[in-house]
């Protein structure tokens, strides 16, 4: 008899799914991978199929240009793989189309959830609690100190800084998968109506989320617009436009920049923001805890992040748990 959940198999480049033949977010191509969502630190190119939900196939194809081997799985969908291995879609409540991935083989259920967040967010599926044997979460905010104000505050800061500079403008950098697209809609919520103008690298990910039911209203490109017609507008723009000679087109801009990083002073002072807006994507260390206890699950696998504090929590709460190396798990989308 094999050891308990020795069919899963952490690599430094992906989660290998042994009996089934089969990866989780592999870094490099393979025959078939099982993808949680569509930043590049979890998807890719090149695999023989790719089996993901439709969101984020259709955000993979524009991105990475990978239609062929697509193969779309809805939210609580279930698969059987080869090996008999049956793998079960979730939301994970970090961008459009993200997923955990429920994992049942002989009578053991592991999730791994990916990259996920438990806030309300107007763009993407709510996550959901899957209780399970072994839980595999990230830790990219894995610190105490790392604790997201609420949403709302810091629209409410973005719009007072708009509304005591009517002649400038305020330029927000924000990564264009999810980021962007969070930014415009809870803008719309807070009720701000006027027109958004884009980057144009921020243009057909934003219209992609439109075509899959996220209402963004009125956005325009900036190249089509002059200094004047900007006075007094929030603009939208990748981080690495916010110094960039790009942004001379712009009125005065007040540089933002939306990230759970924010959270770092030396990370704001570092790119020159202004204006820091604590907006992250992931889970921070109350809901990595809590999502823990929640799960209840006989081990948890921390990987991607800071997974020392983790992996110390989980000890003084009697759970077990154990880190995992993988590589090139970036920040790029927070």
């Amino acid at each position: 008899m094999s050891a308990p959940f020795s069919w899963i198999k952490p690599h430094p480049w992906g989660v290998e799914v042994v009996p089934a033949g089969v990866w989780i977010d592999p870094s490099r191509a393979v025959d078939k991978a099982l993808v949680t969502h569509g930043h590049a630190d979890h998807a890719r190119g090149g695999h023989g199929e790719t089996i993901a939900t439709p969101e984020t196939l259709a955000i993979m194809e524009l991105r990475y240009n990978t239609r062929a081997g697509a193969a779309p799985v809805a939210y609580g969908e279930t698969v059987r793989l080869p090996g008999d291995v049956d793998a079960t879609f979730v939301p994970a409540g970090h961008v459009l189309g993200s997923a955990q991935i429920l994992l049942e083989h002989a009578g053991e259920r592991v999730v791994i959830t990916g990259d996920y967040k438990r806030r309300p967010d107007p763009t993407c599926t709510p996550f959901e609690v899957i209780p399970c044997d072994v839980f595999i979460t990230e830790a990219t905010f894995g610190l105490p100190v790392f604790t997201h104000p609420p949403i709302k505050d810091e629209m409410a800061k973005l719009l007072s800084a708009l509304d005591s500079n009517p002649e400038a403008s305020v330029l927000v950098g924000a990564y264009a998968l999810g980021k962007a697209q969070r930014v415009i809609a809870e803008l719309r919520a807070a009720g701000h109506e006027a027109p958004i103008y884009l980057h144009g690298a921020m243009e057909k990910m934003c219209r992609l989320y439109e075509e899959h039911g996220v209402h963004l209203g009125e956005l325009r490109l900036v190249a089509d617009h002059t200094k004047e017609e900007m006075q007094g507008a929030i603009i939208i723009a990748p981080p690495s436009a916010l110094n960039d000679r790009w942004s001379r087109r712009l009125p005065s801009p007040i540089t933002a920049m939306a990230s759970g990083w924010m959270r770092v002073r030396g990370r704001a002072h570092q790119r020159g923001v202004e204006l820091p807006l604590i907006i992250s994507d992931h889970a921070d260390w109350n809901e990595l805890t809590e999502t823990i206890a929640d799960v209840n699950p006989a081990e948890t696998w921390i990987t991607h992040g800071r997974e020392e504090a983790l992996l110390r929590w989980c000890e003084l709460n009697q759970r077990r748990a154990r880190a995992l190396a993988l590589v090139g798990r970036e920040e790029e989308d927070d």
